[in-house]
């Protein structure tokens, strides 16, 4: 999947006015630590490969006030999958 993502300041949820604003101007995702990490590691002059979890939905006319704790119980959902896509690239990338 591709789409545009969205680095804001944080840590903060968006509201749904923020949500509705990110997507009319090309936002698919919103991220908070993403872009900072990104540009530090890229200052450090490392290589950089993203991958994110989706935790909450900012759909308009879906949005609900997501909190803290169910952003860390969709985190932990996801956990086992990204575990397995990580080790798996991993291997792949030792068999070059």
């Amino acid at each position: 999947m591709e789409g545009v993502y969205v680095g804001t300041q944080g840590p903060t949820f968006e509201t749904p006015a923020e949500y509705r604003y990110f997507w009319r101007i090309g936002g698919d995702a919103v991220g908070m630590s993403t872009v900072p990490e990104v540009i530090v590691a890229r200052h450090g002059g490392m290589e950089v490969f993203g991958i994110s979890i989706i935790t909450d939905l900012g759909v308009e006319g879906a949005v609900e006030e997501a909190s803290h704790e169910e952003v860390q119980k969709a985190a932990a959902a996801a956990q086992p999958i990204m575990a397995m896509l990580v080790r798996e690239m991993i291997n792949r990338f030792e068999e070059l």
